[in-house]
């Protein structure tokens, strides 16, 4: 599937900014299954400081803000060819290696409420895949799919506990979670998913992906209860949604800001 990307973010502040710094995921690389053939970023209100590969093989783009900016614009385009691989990913490759996917975060903490959900899994299912199916299940019926219920910030045991719902963000990270406790290396994938029923979109997506013996890293999209086929672009992985994050920095300055995102994919 040839598929053609349009994603650009844009703050506005209130007061100019004395000074500003952003980190950049949002170069997706040709991996299994996935070829990039054409990627161009633009940056208004700001300028490149450095490109580098972070430990999860992640492109990484380094933005500082122009003097006094009110607004910055990141604008990116590209086209993605992606095959049907049925989320499997393979082999792990990488600089970190795969004991430091069983370390717990913050915002993947495993408590009372994530063993909640997993309980009973191992002895119920006998196999890797339906197994990490079935936990999958139990997350997207403990906590359906709600807009505006959580942030960012907001762990895996929070997002439970408040009962109201939660984005696919929130359903990655008590994957990521639950899948460490039971012992498989797991990490937090943010990307692009082609949507059948439109075109523009005001978020990218995020799954989870977990590493199985035998087979390599599988995918697993809880919000929506498959494993990525060839509508899903992946563009970065981490522990977390913090070491996967599409744009995080600092800034200087008084004054609020706004933010807005718009992001088209489509079949070319």
């Amino acid at each position: 599937m040839h598929l053609k990307i349009l994603h650009t973010t844009t703050y506005h502040f209130d007061q100019p900014v004395a000074y500003g710094l952003q980190q950049l995921r949002l170069i997706p690389k040709s991996r299994a299954g996935q070829v990039v053939r054409r990627w161009h970023m633009e940056i208004d209100g700001g300028r490149m400081q450095t490109e580098f590969n972070d430990h999860h093989q992640n492109r990484v783009t380094l933005i500082s803000f122009d003097p006094h900016a009110t607004s910055i614009v990141v604008h990116c385009e590209g086209e993605v060819e992606n095959a049907d691989l049925h989320g499997v990913i393979g082999k792990h490759g990488g600089f970190a290696p795969l004991w430091y996917f069983r370390r717990s975060t913050e915002l993947t903490r495993a408590g009372p409420n994530v063993r909640r959900l997993m309980k009973g899994l191992r002895e119920e299912v006998a196999e890797d895949i339906p197994r990490l199916h079935a936990l999958s299940a139990r997350i997207i019926a403990e906590v359906p799919y709600v807009v505006g219920a959580t942030s960012s910030s907001t762990s895996a045991e929070e997002a439970i506990e408040q009962g109201a719902g939660g984005v696919c963000q929130d359903h990655a990270h008590m994957f990521v979670a639950a899948a460490r406790i039971m012992g498989y290396p797991a990490r937090y994938v943010s990307g692009y998913l082609m949507m059948n029923d439109r075109v523009h979109q005001d978020a990218s997506h995020a799954w989870a992906e977990a590493h199985i013996d035998g087979v390599g890293w599988v995918g697993f999209d809880v919000s929506n209860g498959i494993s990525p086929d060839a509508r899903y672009v992946r563009v970065a992985t981490g522990l977390d949604y913090r070491e996967a994050a599409p744009v995080s920095g600092l800034r200087f300055g008084a004054g609020g800001e706004a933010l807005s995102i718009d992001i088209q994919v489509q079949q070319q």
